[in-house]
This record gives structure tokens, sequence and C-alpha cells, in this order.
């Protein structure tokens, strides 16, 4: 009997031939413009084996951007290069999804248009250090949006997934975990607005909802994700009851019959916060009647397992998929894998990105 994690799965009109993601994964590697590296392309098709790839986050325009390094898809020369990554994945057979990504207030304004303060649902200044071209620094206080900047950002969403669309991307992801914008509004921690997108759950819940029906005019409902991160700390994010907030946020999402939700498993100790689940998954499969993703920490025994007991549709595989690029035929013949190096994740060259061993030249 073949293992469950590498069965087919119908993901709309999509017949992958696997039920294993390769995670979205800032790689760092974007040094020009935020164009995608010229070994980009390698990197993914290397990879296609995976019954589905995420791109790494990919920024939706200039004032998305948090990090240094990281691509965009708002420019022709980034498109350009998109197209050609998607026609050699789709040369391999892969089946690809673009992440599209805004970091509010988890950013710098030396990295932004006009050198601008970045914005934020609130005006709430995160702890913590982000590295510019000048070094590290500390964050800023970010500027609170109007009404306009939101509605704005809607439309950046929109548009960006009419950019994936044009350059043949099979569908988008979109990146509503770990403290970027979307989770700062969804987090009562870091929304403190008194208008329609902040206060109660249902007004919190609003600027995510718009836009994924703004998405949903531009794609299939079947070729949209939705990632986000219930019991995650990272980003100096919090929440009053974050069972509460996210099951209703699942609760919701059921009317538009997306591809998945993606459900991010904790990588912090929470264990002294007793309203962050620990095994997010299993918590919240009640809650979503379509496909689940399970991510982080995952293992061939534990993916198997959250299939078996449809836990999870899909599960997804991060640094085992940067180090092990031909992973599902290492888990089908029980193969030893590479360990990743953590020293090359961000940033560098072919070494830690396209260098990894295939099995065939593993002995």
């Amino acid at each position: 009997m073949e293992m469950p994690l590498l069965t087919s799965f119908n993901l709309g009109k999509h017949k992958l031939k696997n039920r294993m993601v390769m995670a979205p994964m800032t790689r760092s590697r974007s040094f020009i413009d935020n164009i995608p590296h010229p070994l980009a392309s390698e990197y993914y098709c290397q990879r296609a084996s995976a019954g589905l790839l995420i791109t790494e986050g990919v920024y939706i325009s200039p004032y998305g951007i948090g990090y240094l390094w990281s691509p965009g898809n708002y420019t022709k020369d980034q498109q350009k290069q998109w197209k050609y990554i998607v026609d050699e994945v789709h040369k391999n057979n892969g089946v690809i999804f673009q992440q599209l990504w805004h970091t509010g207030r988890i950013a710098h304004s030396s990295l932004r248009p006009h050198n601008e303060l970045p914005k934020a649902p609130s005006a709430i200044k995160p702890k913590g250090r982000v590295y510019t071209k000048q070094g590290w620094a500390e964050y800023e206080r970010p500027i609170e949006m109007t009404i306009n900047d939101i509605k704005e950002a809607v439309q950046q969403f929109k548009q960006a997934s009419y950019y994936a669309k044009d350059v043949g991307f099979d569908g988008v992801d979109i990146h509503g975990a770990f403290g970027y914008l979307i989770d700062q509004f969804i987090c009562s921690g870091t929304n403190k607005r008194s208008d329609m997108y902040g206060g109660s759950i249902d007004n919190r819940l609003r600027f995510v909802l718009e836009i994924v029906e703004n998405i949903l005019e531009v794609w299939d409902s079947q070729q949209v994700g939705l990632k986000i991160s219930p019991s995650s700390i990272v980003n100096d994010m919090s929440d009053n009851n974050p069972k509460e907030t996210f099951s209703a946020l699942l609760e919701k999402l059921n009317i538009y019959n997306l591809g998945y939700v993606m459900l991010m498993e904790p990588q912090s100790d929470i264990s002294n916060l007793p309203n962050y689940p620990l095994e997010v998954s299993k918590y919240f499969r009640p809650f979503y009647n379509g496909n689940l993703i399970a991510n982080a920490n995952m293992t061939k025994e534990l993916g198997n397992e959250l299939i078996l007991s449809n836990t999870a549709q899909l599960v997804a595989f991060g640094s085992l998929f940067i180090s092990n690029p031909d992973l599902p035929q290492r888990f089908r013949i029980n193969a030893a894998l590479n360990v990743p190096d953590r020293k090359t994740y961000y940033g560098g060259d072919a070494h830690g990105y396209t260098d990894y061993p295939f099995l065939q030249n593993n002995n």
C-alpha cells in the first residue's frame, strides 16, 4: 500500500502527483531590483516532484517590502523572470502557486519608496530589529493606515494576483501569517482600531476577507490558498483569544471554497499561553470544511498520520525540501535525508540553494 503522502490529490483542475507541498520559504537571493535570482528557475525545477510548489513570499508592491533581497512581481523585469521560472517548472510537470506578501509594520523606512515609514493597522512599534542596507536597525513606529490606505492595499493584492495569472502561475497563496500585514489586522495585539476594521473579531477579519473576495474576482476559488499562523508569536504578535479569533476566520472562509488553508504549527515555546493551541491543525480541523495544509515541523511519519486521520489533505515541508530536492523519492524508498545547512538559508549563491545532491549523486 502506497504511503498517504505519495497518493495523488485533486486540487481544483490540477491533479497533484502527491500530497507533499514545498512550503513557501524566504531565501533572500533577489539582489537586483527584487528580481528573482537567475538560479531561481533551477531551484524550483529541482523540486518539481513535489505535488505543489509554493514560491517564497513575493512583494505585491514596493510598499509591501519588509526585507532586503526578496522578490517582487510588480515590474516588467520581475514578471519576465517569473514567467521564465513558471514555464520551466511546467516543462518539469510541476504545479506552482505564487505567494502574495505585504509585510506591514515589519519593515523599515530605508527599504521603502521615498523613505516613507511603514504603515500598519495601528501605530504600534514592534520589538526587534531588521536588516537594512546600513546594517541592523530597530523597527520603527508605523503610521496607522487610513481607510483609503486599506482600500489601496486590498487593490494591490488584487493587482498582484492579476500579475501572477499573467505570467502563468497555477494559483496564488495569500500570506496571512507570521505577523505581517494581514495578520496584523486579524490579531487584537496589533489592531487597536475603533473603525470598521478594528475592535470586534468580525471587524478585524474584514481586511483579509476583502482581499480573498477581490482575488476571487481574478482566480477560480480552487486556485487560491490562504496561509495563517494561529499560534505564532513571531514578530511580536499577540491576540487576546486566538482560538476564538481563528476559529471564526475559518468558519467564515467556508463559504469561499478555497483550494486550501495552510495552518502553521507553533514554532516558538507557547506552553505558558493557554489560549494558543499546541496542535494547530488538530484543534482547528472541526471549524473548516475544506482542504487543510499542515506546515511546520512536519516529518514523514507525522504527515502520513495527519492525512490518514483526515486532519490535513496536504502536508508542507520546508527545510527538508531545501536540502532534499528529490524529497518524495527519498520518502518512497526510505532513503537517508540530506541535512540542511541553516547558514545558507538566506542570501548567498548556489551553495545551499541549488547544489544539494540528488539520490544518484549521494552514494
